[in-house]
């Protein structure tokens, strides 16, 4: 299974605020959580009466980024992972790999994947791209009745080097895991932000805070590190100048590409 890049090699990668990034990969272009939508509210599932806010508007639309052959959806739940312009843009793309049952209730062209089911995909030159299903889980233990199913990936191709985007992930006990088979990661796009709901699970993270994603990089060996999922909205704890100062504090700065 390929690892990290022993050339220098740097996997095209773009990301657009919030979840959502282009990856071109062995000439397919991927994108991950697709949130387009302008600024605004979204109501939250009770009990209470609790909202997440978008703060920015995407630089991009869904016409902007073009032809997109795959999309890798952490979970299909949550607005911020997948918003109403996301949605839409879901029926113009091949393939939606997500969780198993984010597939049932998007039918269409979502195909689910079980933590350590794989699927290929061809490549325009005859070779075949892999994508995995990795472990996450969106909380504490025990939360997944409230905060839903949430699916990590990993891109892997035989001359190329690998690619792991973990979603909406709090655990590093499955970072461990993945680390475990596929390490060392070359590029890894980690979900981070340090999300805290004071009204969920006693204030415990629901993504990795910036502390946890420079040890995630650590266990990982991760050659390269690009930040997702840590602004444009108001329920981030954890931005930019806290994600510098924890991969600077662990040695890790230069390992950082935030590839805007």
């Amino acid at each position: 299974m390929p690892g990290a890049s022993t050339t220098g090699e740097k996997v095209p990668v773009r990301v657009y605020g919030g979840p959502t990034a282009l990856i071109e990969y062995g000439g397919l272009r991927f994108v991950t959580d697709p949130t387009f939508d302008p600024p605004g509210e979204y109501p939250m599932p009770p009990p209470g009466d609790h909202k997440l806010v978008k703060t920015a508007p995407a630089p991009v639309t869904s016409v902007d980024l073009g032809h997109v052959d795959a999309v890798l959806l952490s979970h299909d739940e949550h607005d911020d992972n997948l918003d109403d312009a996301g949605r839409a843009f879901l029926s113009d793309v091949p393939v939606v790999f997500t969780t198993v049952s984010g597939a049932g209730r998007l039918g269409g062209a979502a195909q689910g994947l079980a933590f350590w089911q794989s699927a290929e995909l061809r490549r325009p030159d005859g070779g075949t791209i892999t994508v995995t299903g990795l472990p996450a889980r969106h909380g504490p233990a025990g939360c997944e009745p409230i905060t839903g199913d949430v699916v990590g990936f990993l891109l892997t191709a035989d001359d190329l080097p690998s690619v792991y985007i973990s979603g909406d992930n709090a655990d590093l006990g499955h970072v461990k895991e993945i680390a475990e088979r596929f390490a060392p990661i070359d590029t890894a796009i980690l979900f981070l932000g340090g999300v805290r709901m004071p009204f969920a699970f006693e204030g415990a993270l629901l993504t990795l805070d910036s502390a946890q994603g420079a040890e995630a990089a650590k266990t990982l060996g991760a050659r390269r590190v690009v930040p997702a999922h840590y602004d444009s909205w108001a329920h981030f704890t954890e931005g930019r100048n806290e994600i510098e100062a924890a991969f600077s504090a662990a040695g890790l700065a230069d390992h950082l590409d935030f590839a805007r």
